[in-house]
């Protein structure tokens, strides 16, 4: 049997994220992205674990400090994937794209969940949170993280003690604190392209920008993302202030956003279209006009 800790980590939450897989010090592995949430850190972790152990053909034994994620993909994930990848109330599952990916690597595997408790002294799950959140550390600094050894088959170990259960859950995790819904992922995501720190870095800002991404500029100029990239030092303005004038789904994950931008030289009015792909929003479209 194989025995492995997944841990996810989001600094802000959503923000710079990580995510790892621990079984001991020569093999792990860990990634993230310089945006995204805690709940995709968890979920990406058990997924690269799924696909590193995939021609293992040993069971394995995942051990996760989130019952969102056991929750989801041990009980849930049956219903949704009836329901066209819909929750209860019709509304689209959270980050159905790592969902989808889950349920295919689950497939034909012999997995075992076990929940404990997080930041308890636990010595795999807090080895894995660790370089979780080192992960999303060396994302906010725009650092390459250290992605780890990875996968190379280890000596089976037998489990010591029994798994600790599942306390029961209902959907109604999905409305945690914790866990934001598409149009605020949305707002969080736009702002922070407000922050210059995030503008001026070529790396930072290519994250959040769809390939296809286009803006209409103030002065009416159409950039693309090369040119936009290419003009990083310029983008140095500060907002002061976003406030949020109308939102609209046009599409599941496509969302327009028309909001009214703050500056030390005055206002303008502008919208974005943003778009989920692989669980991460990327602002497709922009355009800004000065208030008179």
């Amino acid at each position: 049997m194989i025995v492995a800790a997944a841990d996810g980590s989001a600094l802000g939450n959503p923000g710079p994220a990580g995510w790892c897989w621990y079984v001991d010090d020569d093999c792990w592995a860990a990634g993230g992205w310089p945006y995204g949430t805690n709940n995709m850190g968890e979920l990406m972790a058990v997924l690269q674990l799924l696909k590193s152990t995939a021609t293992a053909d040993e069971q394995l034994l995942i051990m996760c400090d989130s019952q969102y994620v056991i929750n989801a993909i041990t009980k849930w994930m049956p219903g949704w994937k009836r329901k066209g990848w819909k929750k209860a109330d019709g509304k689209p599952v959270m980050n159905r794209d790592l969902m989808i990916e889950l349920d295919a690597a689950m497939a034909g595997r012999d997995v075992e969940f076990q929940w404990v408790k997080g930041h308890a002294g636990h010595a795999m799950n807090e080895a894995a949170d660790e370089r979780a959140r080192a992960a999303a550390t060396a994302y906010q600094q725009g650092k390459r993280p250290d992605t780890g050894p990875g996968f190379a088959g280890v000596a089976p170990v037998q489990r010591i003690g029994p798994a600790a259960p599942v306390e029961e859950a209902e959907q109604t995790l999905f409305d945690l604190d914790d866990q934001l819904s598409d149009l605020e992922q949305v707002i969080a995501a736009e702002k922070e392209l407000l922050d210059p720190a995030v503008r001026t870095d070529p790396s930072r800002l290519a994250a959040v920008l769809d390939t296809a991404w286009r803006e209409i500029g103030s002065s009416g100029r159409l950039w693309d993302r090369n040119a936009i990239l290419a003009e990083t030092a310029t983008l140095t303005e500060t907002v002061t202030d976003f406030e949020l004038l109308e939102s609209r789904e046009l599409a599941d994950d496509l969302f327009l956003i028309i909001w009214r931008s703050t500056t030390d030289n005055g206002s303008a009015l502008r919208s974005s279209i943003w778009r989920r792909d692989h669980g991460q929003w990327r602002q497709v479209f922009h355009q800004g006009t000065p208030e008179g």
